[in-house]
């Protein structure tokens, strides 16, 4: 959240898009533009401009379980931190780089994964520049994919990871992060992202998003680069995009981005599943798994 903005979190903002249906047929300004231009030759031409200091609440004091461990990453020069499961034994296992919603990292965030670790998977949650009482400043989506793909390069080197099955997931606004991060490196195996939205104009258009968006509010340019939509050829690894049924507007923009990608000939695909915001994470992570295990 933005210095200044009351008790609203960014994870509070970002769920209020599934209560609202905006139409996906009118794409951000520049769509036709970019529609063939790769996103990650795109971000090496564009620097994202921060107008306002981001700031996040207090970390709320946590103590660490048992099954994570801290381990530290640099990206951009930040020193930030991830959380990072135990492999189970001596073998080489896959991993997931799983991005948490906004807001701050929590326990929550941590247990939310644990479907992963149980059916045998490393995983790996980054904590993101600007949270936690960390360095640097939140961009609302667009720096923190360089966090997310400098988290990645630390994961490979991880005792009892196998650099050759590292997945991609994220839930909320880590389920935006995690599509940007697709489109970006050929890095991950696979990805999912589960109630992400793909259309950045959806969250430029909520009731006082000004307050929390960094960047000079109404920059077209800033909207397209922070829209998987806008880049929908670009998806460098198989990726399925999860919503719930309950998840109005989301679902909108999820199917337009499929339609986007699988015109280009991409192993993208959109599954709705029961439950809202929080509720489709039991089916839709289910679904993960079985979708990762085809691609070992």
């Amino acid at each position: 959240m933005m210095r200044g903005l009351s008790a609203v979190t960014l994870t509070r903002a970002f769920a209020a898009i599934s209560v609202l249906v905006f139409s996906a047929c009118h794409p951000p300004a520049g769509a036709q533009r970019d529609a063939t231009m790769d996103y990650a030759v795109a971000r090496r031409q564009f620097h994202t401009r921060l107008v306002k200091q981001p700031s996040f609440p207090a970390a709320h004091p946590y103590t660490m379980p048992s099954d994570a461990f801290p381990l530290d990453y640099e990206s951009s020069g930040l020193a930030l931190t991830a959380w990072i499961s135990h492999a189970p034994n001596e073998k080489a296992h896959p991993a997931v780089l799983f991005v948490h919603g906004g807001g701050g990292f929590d326990v929550e965030d941590w247990q939310m994964s644990q479907p992963f670790r149980d059916a045998g998977f490393i995983v790996m949650s980054p904590l993101l520049r600007g949270e936690n009482g960390l360095p640097g400043e939140y961009s609302l989506f667009y720096n923190e994919v360089d966090d997310v793909l400098a988290a990645a390069e630390v994961l490979i080197r991880q005792p009892g990871v196998d650099p050759h099955r590292i997945y991609l997931a994220g839930h909320s606004a880590g389920g935006t992060i995690a599509l940007l991060a697709a489109l970006t490196s050929r890095r991950f195996r696979a990805a999912a992202s589960f109630s992400g939205d793909p259309d950045f104009e959806n969250f430029a258009k909520l009731p006082g998003a000004d307050a929390i968006i960094p960047y000079a509010p109404g920059n077209r340019d800033e909207i397209r680069m922070r829209s998987a939509l806008v880049f929908a050829t670009s998806f460098k690894c198989p990726t399925r995009m999860f919503w719930g049924d309950m998840e109005d507007g989301v679902g909108e923009a999820n199917r337009a981005t499929v339609r986007r990608a699988k015109a280009a000939g991409l192993d993208v695909a959109g599954i709705e599943v029961e439950g809202d915001h929080h509720t489709m994470l039991v089916p839709a992570i289910a679904d993960a798994i079985a979708f990762f295990a085809q691609q070992r």
